[in-house]
């Protein structure tokens, strides 16, 4: 199967099995995970659902949008769209009645963007936890004023969000560790840190929902 295309049902499936146990190992059943189905064609939601997965990661409105347009609504209605993203205020009207969970919000104008366009949603705070400035996120230190923000505006604040740096394993740990002890200070549920390649030590240090796109879909094509 092309990478256009992603796997074939019977290859997800292997791929979901093997992820599941991978999981279960480090103790980690009751983790969400959310099948990131981003670059692939509206396909790869019939597929997650096929195999188990109800939450699906997008990144970008548009495509979401145009993909969500090619699906019936009851495969729609097993679908819970997680955003990923980075999020242009522009963009919020696009997708706005189609997103379950904004995972990125982190900052002001969003926050009062999505409680104009969705009022009462839910969403997490997405802390900067890497020196890439092409990540998004903001930093530990505004965070709490921006989930008194999103509180008083009416949004749910249901977690935290990070994604991980590049490099050893300690410096992984410690960025996720300072997500967690966020999330705990601010008594939020889920911290969804944790991709395919740094599984093992988002769970050891409190993940509760995950993130995979490669181990489930492999690699993405280029946009």
């Amino acid at each position: 199967m092309s990478a256009a295309n992603g796997p074939s049902k019977e290859e997800l499936l292997d791929r979901a099995g093997s992820l599941r146990e991978r999981i279960s190992v480090l103790g980690g059943s009751e983790i969400d995970i959310v099948a990131v189905t981003k670059g692939f064609g509206p396909r790869a939601l019939r597929l997650a659902a096929e195999c188990g997965f109800e939450m699906v990661g997008e990144n970008y409105a548009q495509e979401l949008a145009a993909k969500w347009s090619e699906i019936t609504q009851e495969e729609r209605d097993s679908l819970q769209v997680h955003f990923i993203g980075g999020m242009q205020t522009n963009k919020v009207r696009k997708v706005a009645d189609v997103v379950s969970i904004w995972q990125t919000v982190d900052r002001r104008s969003l926050v009062e963007e999505l409680a104009k366009r969705c009022p009462g949603c839910s969403v997490m705070i997405q802390l900067k936890l890497t020196q890439n400035e092409l990540q998004g996120g903001c930093d530990v230190a505004q965070a709490g004023e921006l989930v008194s923000a999103a509180t008083s505006l009416g949004l749910e604040v249901t977690g935290a969000m990070g994604i991980g740096p590049q490099g050893d394993i300690e410096s992984i740990r410690a960025a996720y560790t300072r997500l967690v002890s966020f999330a705990d200070e601010y008594g939020l549920e889920h911290r969804s840190i944790g991709m395919t390649n740094d599984l093992e030590v988002a769970i050891e240090s409190g993940s509760t929902m995950v993130r995979i796109g490669t181990a489930l879909f492999g690699d993405r094509p280029s946009r």
